[in-house]
């Protein structure tokens, strides 16, 4: 059996497998966790190896047992329980997710955190930074990656240098996170309505209940994000309820606003250009986590939030409130 102290030698930000389930048991068994599957002639057991693993999605027809539970735990992998397709997230203890109980939890970020926190001039400066990090990581990653490039996500394109400039420009005048959200939902809707003709999807309309294959894919991928933004905050020990974007009263906003830093850049494109193409959800859920790994998004944010813990916020006179 594996020592329980090896489980953690992979840093959380260079892990590499998020993993959803469905119709399975799992298990512990000779030391490892596996998932059973039941064939029609024999049935077949697949590793899980949790140890490069950030977070394990259970959906329909699935069920754990206390001993997988306990080893998941020890190797720092987050569960959730969903719907198929891997939402809605159903239940769990921490917002949306199973966290593994430890007594000893980092302390340095979440005291970085809460002294800028609760004053609403440096939690808005928290959030523009948050914004700005956001902006520069889709410039960069669509600036290099060549499939999206032959895709038609051509960051020289006049419709979206316009919408990408006045994103910059009207997140730096926001005067409070209400002219923020404004600003995001307004740079999202263009990259909708770029996407969708980009890749020749056709009309679309942002729905969370809807049947269309990019509707579908971007809640997918989402949740995907939501993962590996829990286990970001996890990892740092900092508490989901303390977000600085998505309002004081949604205990889980800061999942919201983390995952917010990746979704746009890796989750949007992947979602149209494999809903154009017909793919499968799991086609489309390797799409996204083969882009985790190639643009380290964990990392990433791993880098982005430790930046903001840390970072010392001064009151700008120049700005109004």
């Amino acid at each position: 059996m594996e020592n329980l102290t090896d489980l953690k030698a992979i840093l959380h930000s260079k892990r590499a497998n998020i993993y959803y389930l469905e119709k399975c048991r799992v298990m512990q068994k000779d030391g490892r966790v596996l998932y059973l599957t039941e064939a029609r002639t024999e049935n077949q057991y697949w590793n899980i190896p949790i140890a490069n693993t950030t977070c394990l999605l259970l959906g329909t027809g699935t069920s754990i047992t206390q001993a997988a539970i306990r080893m998941l735990a020890s190797a720092g992998v987050l569960v959730g329980f969903c719907g198929g397709g891997g939402t809605p997230l159903l239940m769990a203890n921490e917002v949306e997710w199973l966290t593994p109980q430890s007594e000893y939890r980092p302390t340095e970020y979440l005291q970085g955190w809460v002294s800028f926190w609760f004053d609403d001039q440096k939690r808005l400066e928290a959030a523009r930074e948050m914004q700005n990090s956001r902006m520069a990581f889709l410039k960069n990653v669509w600036g290099k990656d060549r499939e999206l490039t032959q895709a038609g996500f051509d960051l020289e394109h006049s419709m979206l240098e316009s919408a990408l400039t006045t994103f910059e420009h009207q997140t730096e005048s926001a005067r409070n996170t209400s002219e923020l959200l404004q600003v995001e939902a307004r740079l999202t809707k263009h990259l909708y309505k770029f996407a969708a003709r980009a890749t020749g999807y056709g009309d679309f309309i942002r729905e969370r209940d809807g049947q269309d294959l990019a509707n579908a894919f971007l809640n997918h991928g989402n949740y995907l994000a939501y993962g590996l933004a829990a286990t970001t905050l996890w990892v740092l020990g900092i508490p989901h309820g303390f977000a600085v974007m998505h309002g004081k009263t949604r205990r889980g906003a800061l999942v919201f606003d983390v995952a917010d830093l990746i979704k746009d850049t890796l989750i949007l494109p992947r979602a149209f250009i494999c809903a154009k193409e017909g793919d499968t959800e799991q086609a489309f859920r390797q799409q996204c986590l083969q882009a985790f790994a190639d643009h380290k998004a964990l990392d990433f944010m791993f880098t982005t939030v430790k930046h903001i813990a840390l970072c010392q916020f001064d009151e700008d006179p120049k700005r109004e409130l």
